[in-house]
């Protein structure tokens, strides 16, 4: 019987419910465990830069395509394997906000007594993108007055200020909002404010076990894997 290997894997957040329940399928399948670790792509990427070890990552095809640039990942191990959207989520039972137009959100925000999303610098793409979305609508002032800032990873989802009773309104990756228990989502944002981030696999130059990063590659592109993509709030590539 071959030896287990612990695979190590860096993947984006959004992906976090989907390893949760499809890890235990890949152990059962192959016979390796998948040591997960979570964070915001660009902590993955300098970590990937300054020579971490893992045997399969998960990060932005932004991310992935820069670090075949500077040599830290194996050309033509790219895999797209989702695609993560924003959205917009309550604490459970609170009445949802209507988000359907970019009026209509636009009034929303305006309307909350507080506001979680990432924060704009290291904690996550949808900071960045909030904080341009908040400017164009003319409302960046009166949203930063009211904002309580992720820092990105599992412990820093926005869906957590939301559980604690610490922010009215919350919003982030859809697949990272669903992580969180106890909350209610109100939907995407509207199409003109939207965010559409392409989630691809790779293998680093620094993978300890290069073959078991592609079988886990080849695993998150399954019809299996695919549909609990979908189930957490991504879109499958």
């Amino acid at each position: 019987m071959a030896e287990q290997l612990d695979v190590e894997v860096l993947s984006t957040t959004p992906m976090k419910a989907v390893f949760e329940e499809l890890s235990p399928l890949f152990e059962h399948a192959t016979g390796n465990r998948l040591v997960v670790d979570l964070g915001p792509s660009a902590q993955l990427e300098q970590r990937l830069d300054d020579g971490e070890v893992a045997d399969v990552a998960i990060l932005t095809t932004a991310a992935a395509n820069g670090l075949i640039e500077r040599g830290r990942v194996v050309p033509g191990s790219l895999v797209d394997v989702a695609r993560s959207f924003l959205g917009v989520a309550v604490r459970k039972g609170l009445p949802k906000p209507d988000i359907s137009t970019v009026d209509a959100f636009k009034h929303a925000m305006l309307a909350a007594k507080s506001i979680a999303v990432s924060k704009p610098a290291g904690g996550g793409l949808s900071g960045v993108h909030m904080a341009k979305v908040f400017a164009q609508l003319g409302i960046a002032e009166a949203m930063n007055a009211k904002a309580k800032y992720g820092t990105g990873g599992p412990t820093g989802l926005v869906g957590l200020f939301l559980q604690r009773g610490e922010a009215e309104i919350g919003i982030q990756q859809i697949a990272e909002l669903m992580a969180v228990s106890g909350i209610d989502m109100v939907g995407p944002l509207p199409a003109p404010l939207q965010s559409l981030t392409p989630l691809t696999a790779c293998i680093p130059t620094s993978a300890t076990h290069p073959d078991a990063g592609r079988a886990v590659i080849d695993f998150l592109i399954t019809a299996a894997a695919k549909s609990v993509i979908r189930a957490r709030g991504l879109e499958p590539a």
